[in-house]
């Protein structure tokens, strides 16, 4: 996580908002060098176009100390640096020590100079200081209390916050759910619910793609340099635009393609070319591209340097990692989707790899066109190609009533970032922006890493897992083997409520008070504050109970529309983002506000309810198969069983506990967290089996993806035995094949990207290995170049210099029982004895002969 960012300083050059400007969304800030101020980018729905609003109020950036301003002007450096403007004494609660301190505020003309300029700034000259590393506009959204994503104003040249109230029917129905809360929680779910139920716009945007010419095949165009020309850009848009634009630069005219309803222009030249491309890109309010940081708007800013394009005409504003624009939003969907949280409590885990094929395959049911040499295509084809990239971009955004950029906006709202930082930050940030964001409304210092490190110390529990500070989630042994009719019973948010009921927060924890003192978290030292309620306890709890009680049976109610239960999901999934990252955070030392004690306690009020849960389930005389952080595995449970269990759970431990999956068979290896499930229905849920990554051989990845497909087809114990059987006849063939060398190479190879310059790799992986030899050949190999290769006796070998005989088949035979002996171990199988190596158990024993 990389808190410590440099300050963006952006040159906005858009529509400036006009003195009164109706109802429009908060989606963005930032800091105009020119002007020394800081903007905001404001949505206007029914012009569907950005606008600009400039601070009025003077707002300034600063440092904050604990010295006194007497002291402070003592520092000569200090009062004769060039930036420096004022000194402020102001109170803040200190929540570590539970008082109220006087700190002063030092007062500088610009963000750089507290501490943007290396080695520099005020930050460095005065010591110790506070909340001096925050983005300047994200200071600006904490200190004028905005809130991203929800509607504002401009009436005679003045931000004012278009105040959205909760209609009366909805509150109606929330304030008996709530009854029974605690008013302090039930206040705040109140404004949760504010910030929830606002209407999201349908916001104008466009889905861009580009196609490069590539001097050399498989390799990726370096987007730094930009040698190569650009071929083709598609737009699709929300606004029903479908556009190519293609390079036709042969000097031979071309019939125009017809593609789909899209309008297709030629231009002969790359200056032309670029040129359209960035009138489209200054138009919309937002641009969306998949991977464009990295590849699309970085290639066509460098390619347009090339071309000795004016800078005045080149929206695009490149920074370290990310690519801006300077009117409206760029939304890189590459990131967005990377994001763990999102790919596994958003969208279920649907992908695994986050390329757009793999991740389009499985959030809309389309992928990439498959084509060869992109340099070989016709114009039609490669119009075709580069629209479609275009298309799914964009669909991966509309699917589902614009799911996707609803939930964008409502997880701004919740973290109080703008859409573009939500969309590239990881959720660790997300959560600091939001706690950082609650302790400037409360008036509360937001303490240093190293203030909580004095204040609180470390970890008390051993840790289980090697690098780990403390011990984690329990994790209970399976029981190998093959189990039907098994239900897997999910805690409802665990460590959220773990948090909630124990009154967990860093300033809650092992606090000054004597009488707390008794109040010890099960399995730890640690005691919890009894008298006041903790910040992150009531952040998280109340988002937590606003959850549990509310979205997420609405997205369940038959009674509701498809359209107000798809908006509920979006609700209830983007709080479960939200809570399932709240409690590891606090134990990752790059967190800013690092806690252990707290991540501790979290984890081991989790270990507790699991623990007791299994107790209580097996008294009711259930067979738990499984336990895993927050899932039970049960075998033929009744419904009296698991009635009497969630009652159990609810009354007891205070979580609530649900039916999360139901398969018709599972089969548990002996590793913790290796199991396969297969639902009614034949599709699988694997998890954490090798068979499935992107760099295994094609002839390996097939035959377990043909062993998961024979497994989903069984339905009964008694089909079990057929499997099994067609299971061995599979590994015999791919063994076989193995052994006589029946293959091609590349069913063989390895592939693996090169993710940096040969020179810069400090260690000599395989395929590095295999590049190296390549560039002994004269091959020119660079950045983005997938390096294919074989497993040799004597180590590797590119694919273009081996031959069959250099093949090492046992090496082959053992990536084959990674694969393969977790799930025959399970099956009662044994793959020594399927390969034919010597075992004393005859093979018939596994097959009924």
């Amino acid at each position: 996580m990389g808190f410590r960012v440099e300050e963006e300083i952006a040159a906005p050059r858009g529509r400036t908002a006009p003195g009164n400007l109706p109802p429009s969304y908060l989606l963005s800030a930032g800091y105009d060098g020119k002007l020394e101020k800081a903007f905001l980018r404001l949505y206007e729905p029914e012009s569907q176009q950005i606008y600009l609003w400039y601070d009025n109020t003077g707002h300034l950036s600063y440092a904050v100390s604990k010295e006194t301003p007497e002291v402070l002007r003592k520092i000569e450096r200090l009062v004769n640096y060039p930036d420096f403007l004022t000194l402020e004494q102001v109170d803040k609660f200190d929540a570590l020590a539970d008082e109220s301190i006087a700190v002063t505020k030092v007062v500088a003309t610009n963000p750089l100079a507290i501490g943007g300029r290396a080695g520099g700034g005020i930050r460095n000259i005065i010591g110790q200081s506070w909340e001096s590393r925050i983005r300047y506009y994200q200071n600006y959204i904490y200190d004028r209390g905005l809130i991203p994503g929800m509607p504002y104003r401009v009436e005679e040249g003045n931000l004012v916050e278009e105040e959205y109230e909760i209609p009366e029917s909805i509150r109606a129905e929330m304030e008996p759910l709530f009854a029974d809360v605690d008013p302090e929680f039930r206040e705040h779910m109140m404004e949760w619910a504010r910030l929830l139920q606002c209407p999201v716009p349908e916001l104008r945007r466009v889905a861009v793609d580009i196609e490069v010419y590539t001097s050399v095949a498989n390799r990726i165009p370096n987007p730094d340099e930009a040698q190569e020309p650009i071929t083709a850009v598609s737009f699709v848009s929300s606004d029903g635009m479908k556009r190519v634009i293609l390079l036709n630069d042969t000097g031979e005219e071309a019939m125009l393609p017809e593609i789909d309803g899209a309008e297709v222009v030629f231009y002969q030249d790359e200056r032309d070319l670029v040129e359209d491309v960035f009138r489209v890109l200054d138009e919309y309010p937002i641009v969306l591209t998949f991977n464009g940081d990295n590849f699309d708007l970085r290639y066509l800013k460098n390619r347009a340097r090339n071309l000795a394009i004016s800078k005045d005409d080149d929206p695009i504003t490149l920074g370290r990692r990310f690519a801006y624009l300077r009117n409206g939003l760029h939304i890189d969907l590459y990131r967005f989707f990377l994001n763990k949280s999102i790919q596994i409590y958003a969208f279920g885990n649907k992908y695994r790899e986050n390329n757009l094929n793999d991740v389009a395959g499985a959030v809309i049911g389309k992928r990439k066109i498959d084509v060869g040499n992109i340099n070989e295509l016709t114009f039609e084809e490669l119009a075709r190609y580069c629209l479609h990239d275009a298309v799914i971009t964009y669909e991966l955004t509309s699917f589902n009533d614009d799911l996707t950029m609803k939930l964008m906006v409502i997880l701004s709202r919740i973290s109080k970032q703008t859409m573009e930082d939500l969309t590239r930050m990881g959720v660790s940030r997300w959560i600091l922006a939001l706690m950082e964001w609650e302790h400037r409304q409360r008036g509360w210092l937001i303490p240093n890493t190293d203030d909580i490190l004095r204040a609180k110390g470390g970890a008390t529990t051993e840790a289980v897992i090697k690098g780990k500070k403390y011990h984690g989630a329990i994790v209970r042994d399976p029981k190998p083997g093959v189990h039907f009719g098994v239900t897997v019973l999910d805690f409802a948010s665990l460590y959220p409520s773990a948090i909630r009921n124990w009154n967990l927060s860093y300033e809650t924890l092992l606090c000054g008070h004597p009488e707390c003192r008794e109040n010890l978290v099960p399995g730890t030292p640690h005691w919890v504050c009894t008298k006041k309620r903790g910040m992150t306890s009531l952040i998280i709890g109340s988002l937590r109970d606003l959850r549990v009680m509310r979205y997420k049976p609405l997205a369940k109610d038959v009674r509701l529309t498809e359209e107000e239960r798809t908006f509920y999901d979006v609700v209830q999934s983007a709080l479960k983002v939200f809570l399932n990252a709240s409690y590891g955070v606090f134990g990752a030392e790059s967190f800013p506000l690092y806690c252990l004690p707290l991540a501790e306690s979290t984890a081991a009020v989790g270990r507790y309810a699991m623990t007791e849960a299994v107790k209580e389930a097996e008294g009711l005389g259930i067979d738990v198969l499984y336990g895993d952080t927050d899932s039970v595995f049960l075998a033929h449970p009744t419904q009296e069983q698991i009635d009497a269990l969630v009652e159990w759970t609810d009354r007891e431990l205070g979580i609530d506990l649900d039916v999360d999956k139901v398969y018709r068979y599972a089969i548990f290896s002996k590793r913790k967290k290796n199991y396969l499930g297969v639902y009614s229905d034949g599709s699988l849920d694997i998890k954490g089996l090798t068979g499935k990554k992107r760099h295994i051989p094609p002839l390996l990845k097939d035959a377990f993806s043909r062993m998961t497909q024979i497994l989903g087809e069984v339905e009964s114990p008694e089909e079990m035995e057929g499997a099994k059987r067609k299971i061995h006849g599979l590994v015999e063939s791919v063994v076989r094949r193995l052994r006589e060398r029946d293959f091609d190479l590349d069913e063989v190879a390895f592939r693996v990207m090169l993710g940096r310059r040969l020179s810069a790799y400090e260690t000599n992986p395989q395929h590095v290995k295999a590049a190296k030899m390549l560039r002994e050949q004269g091959v020119e190999l660079d950045i983005g170049d997938v390096i294919r290769y074989v497993i040799t006796l004597r180590g590797v070998k590119p694919v273009q210099m081996a031959s069959h005989r250099d093949v090492d088949v046992n090496k082959y035979l053992d990536h084959l029982e990674s694969m393969f002996a977790q799930l025959l171990d399970a099956l009662d199988m044994d793959f020594d004895l399927l390969v034919g190596r010597p075992k004393q158990t005859a093979l018939g024993r596994f097959f009924g002969g």
